[in-house]
C-alpha cells in the first residue's frame, strides 16, 4: 500500500510543474524507487478517474513525452475555453500582448525561452493564445524537444498584416546598449538559423548608417 504522504507529494510536483516529469526525476526527487512511483501514479490516476463510489475529477493524469504531467481533462476542453475567452473577445491583457510579440518576432521559439525574455511564467498565457488561434505549435526544438510557438494566418488577420514581415522594425525600440546574448545566449539550432539572419540584417542597418553618416558629413563640410 503507498503512503498517502507519497501520494500527496507526486500530486504536489505534478500539480507545479509546466512539463513531463519522468519517473525518474520523481524518484530521485523524493527519495524513492520508481516502481513505487509508477504505482502512486497508477493509484492517483484511477482516484482521478473516479469510480461507482467517486466522482471523477475534472483533471487527470497523461503520459506525454516520456514523463507526467497533470492536464484539465479533456471533456471539459469547451468549458475550459469558455472560461479563457469569456469577455474577452475583443481584448488582450497586457501579459498576452507581451508574450505575442515575443513569439511574433522571435518564432518559431519555445516556453522555456518566452519565459526566459519575459521574466516570468507563461504558461497561461500560452494557452490562451492557442485557444485564441493566434498561435500555433510548430515542431520541436532540435536540442531539448520542447515545443516550438509560431504565429498563425488569425494572428496576421487580426493585425492587418499580409505577411510577418509586415511588423515593424523592433531596433528602433531596444535600449543602445541591449545585451543580445542576455536574450539568446543558449539558442538552439532552429533559433541560430533565426538569429543568423538577424545578425546579417543588422550588420546591413549598419553599413547603412556609417554611409549617412559619411554623406551628412560631407553635406556638411
Amino acid at each position: 500500500m503507498i503512503d498517502d504522504e507519497i501520494l500527496a507529494g507526486i500530486e504536489a510536483v505534478l500539480m507545479i510543474t509546466d512539463s513531463a516529469v519522468t519517473a525518474a526525476d520523481l524518484a530521485g526527487s523524493l527519495g524513492l524507487d520508481e516502481d513505487t512511483v509508477l504505482e502512486a501514479i497508477r493509484i492517483l490516476k484511477a482516484d482521478y478517474d473516479g469510480d461507482e463510489d467517486h466522482r471523477q475529477r475534472g483533471f487527470e493524469i497523461r503520459h506525454v513525452a516520456g514523463g507526467f504531467r497533470i492536464f484539465s481533462r479533456g471533456d471539459y476542453h469547451e468549458v475550459v475555453k469558455d472560461f479563457l475567452t469569456a469577455g474577452q473577445s475583443a481584448k488582450l491583457s497586457q501579459a498576452a500582448l507581451e508574450t505575442l510579440a515575443v513569439i511574433a518576432y522571435r518564432q518559431p521559439i519555445s516556453r522555456p525561452r518566452i519565459a526566459a525574455i519575459r521574466g516570468v511564467s507563461v504558461d497561461g498565457v500560452i494557452r490562451t493564445l492557442l485557444l485564441r488561434g493566434l498561435i500555433v505549435e510548430a515542431g520541436k526544438e532540435a536540442t531539448t524537444s520542447a515545443l516550438l510557438y509560431a504565429t498563425t494566418r488569425t494572428f496576421l488577420d487580426t493585425m492587418g498584416m499580409n505577411a510577418i514581415d509586415d511588423l515593424p522594425d523592433i531596433a528602433p525600440y531596444l535600449p543602445e546598449d541591449a545585451d543580445v546574448a542576455e536574450l539568446g545566449a543558449q539558442d538552439t539550432e532552429v533559433l541560430a538559423e533565426i538569429d543568423g539572419a538577424l545578425d546579417a540584417d543588422s550588420d546591413d542597418d549598419l553599413d547603412d548608417d556609417s554611409e549617412s553618416t559619411a554623406e551628412m558629413s560631407r553635406v556638411a563640410d
